[in-house]
């Protein structure tokens, strides 16, 4: 297995907090995630702004450091879909990439995330295709 890149980012969620008050929060949303994402965020209530910080702070966080991981290539935002531990518990998390450009694959991403109170840190490691 060769290594495309390595990335890592560590975030202070309150800066996502600032981002979101008011009515920006659903333009800001809609900026960094995935249609699936984007999907799963509209089914937090509203009423729970921490869940819902959190949400978009780990995507966020996880998006930058696969920007990292696959520099020089310049993929958007809604290129990746982050997917959390699996509902059985059998498959950890993991990024997925969707490719708009022929020709322009990954290989396999692997995918960690750690929070802790106000801070998310996350590590993608890319495979070379």
């Amino acid at each position: 297995m060769g290594i495309l890149g390595i990335g890592v980012d560590l975030l202070h969620v309150p800066r996502i907090v600032r981002l979101i008050d008011g009515k920006t929060a659903d333009r800001f949303a809609r900026r960094i995630l995935s249609e699936k994402e984007h999907l799963a965020w509209n089914a937090i209530p509203l009423a729970d702004h921490a869940r819902r910080a959190k949400y978009l702070a780990v995507r966020w966080s996880i998006k930058e450091a696969a920007y990292k991981a696959v520099f020089p290539l310049r993929p958007t935002w809604k290129n990746f879909t982050y997917h959390s531990l699996s509902a059985d518990g059998q498959r950890k998390p993991w990024l997925e990439y969707h490719s708009d450009a022929p020709g322009r694959n990954l290989g396999k991403i692997h995918a960690s995330v750690s929070h802790d109170a106000d801070y998310v840190y996350t590590t993608v490691l890319v495979e070379a295709p």
